[in-house]
């Protein structure tokens, strides 16, 4: 007897929701700390540009997840920028 291991029910995505998924990418491998997360962010970009590609099961929630982990960050990833006047 085979034990599949259910995923659980995810929405279908969006056009509009990949493609912010796609456009906060960059930015997650930029500040991605470990290499697999700065491969993997990379890897999807590339992908992407085929024509007709969406994200796989698997990818969908890893995609989400690193975009949220983005916003999470203190000052929402984005190390604040120190204006001085001479």
């Amino acid at each position: 007897m085979t034990y599949h291991s259910r995923q659980p029910f995810q929405k279908v995505p969006s056009a509009a929701e990949v493609e912010r998924l796609l456009h906060h990418l960059p930015t997650v491998a930029q500040l991605a700390e470990e290499a697999w997360v700065k491969g993997f962010a990379l890897s999807v970009l590339k992908q992407s540009r085929r024509r007709g590609w969406t994200p796989s099961p698997k990818q969908l929630p890893v995609m989400r997840g690193l975009v949220s982990s983005l916003f999470a960050r203190p000052n929402g990833g984005v190390d604040m920028i120190q204006v001085t006047e001479d």
